[in-house]
């Protein structure tokens, strides 16, 4: 799993294009899937849970197809993932 972050200028553009183009291109890479949740103190900031291997993801940020979709997406930043804390059972 991979925990990424990312801020947009558009929630309807940034959906249309991150299930779109976006997501065909993740698929390249190996993701599996993915759930996005909007941020509650940031309105323009978007959280996605990716079912995704770090060597998919790594790929991914790093293909040089990506940066032109993210432009059309609306992106404010380039997308920042999490780095694993820990897990606990419950």
């Amino acid at each position: 799993m991979v925990l990424a972050t990312t801020r947009y200028e558009d929630f309807e553009r940034f959906k249309d294009v991150f299930s779109g183009a976006g997501a065909e291109k993740r698929k390249e890479h190996g993701c599996r899937g993915v759930i996005t949740f909007q941020d509650p103190y940031v309105e323009d900031r978007i959280w996605a849970v990716f079912d995704w291997d770090e060597a998919g993801w790594q790929a991914f940020v790093s293909d040089p197809e990506v940066p032109p979709i993210m432009k059309n997406a609306g992106h404010l930043e380039k997308p920042r993932s999490a780095a694993f804390a820990f897990h606990c059972d419950s």
